[in-house]
């Protein structure tokens, strides 16, 4: 079964930094950890905004954010803690799919850095878009030197957020996304084409987060 994704971005600006933090590892990533069907848990902060925040949820299937368990912690159910720091963060992007390619990876160990690159897609252009993506985008960006692992989902009917596409990208550190190499992987021909159809797009490059760093 393909692996599903979770994963939320805030910009904290406007929360108390320590609370907003203490939060996150104190009380929101170990319960999503406890939960079963929940794989690497991983926090990161944008390199260019320091006050975006993102983190990544490997999941066994999608299914998993149906379950008894994990409900009992989300949505409704929510903490008085995380309905008072979430209102207090602006929300950048939450996202809920399921791997297309490769289809079962999971999230590698060692990464330092994290590229985040969310969108919708004009109709007219999807088929070209899936088409680029498959054969010639993530392949090429999985070869680039500093690339651990090149993963993109797609989601489901009934998911909550407001994008259909994402891909994340794990790299030995963010400057992988500015060397020549990279570049050279993103600007060809097709992407060409297909960029103008992008919409609502999301693109968030970060470093992984320590705590006390």
């Amino acid at each position: 079964m393909p692996k599903g994704l979770l994963v939320a971005a805030f910009d904290f600006s406007t929360a108390h930094t320590d609370e907003f933090h203490d939060w996150y590892d104190l009380e929101h990533i170990p319960e999503r950890q406890a939960v079963p069907g929940f794989g690497a848990c991983e926090r990161w902060l944008s390199d260019e905004e320091p006050s975006f925040a993102v983190a990544t949820y490997d999941l066994d299937s999608l299914d998993v954010l149906r379950s008894e368990a994990y409900e009992s912690i989300a949505y409704d159910n929510l903490s008085v803690w995380s309905k008072r720091v979430t209102a207090m963060a602006g929300r950048l992007l939450r996202f809920e799919g399921t791997q297309i390619s490769p289809g079962e990876a999971s999230a590698p160990k060692g990464a330092g850095g994290l590229l985040l690159n969310a969108m919708n897609v004009t109709p007219e252009a999807e088929d070209d878009f899936n088409a680029w993506y498959n054969e010639e985008h993530l392949p090429a960006l999985a070869a680039v030197p500093g690339t651990l692992a090149a993963r993109r989902y797609i989601s489901g009917a009934d998911a909550e957020g407001t994008h259909r596409y994402a891909a994340i990208y794990h790299l030995t550190s963010p400057d992988v996304t500015r060397s020549a190499a990279w570049k050279a992987a993103v600007e060809t021909p097709w992407t060409a084409r297909v960029r103008p159809h992008f919409r609502d797009q999301v693109r968030i490059i970060s470093q992984r987060y320590v705590r006390g760093a």
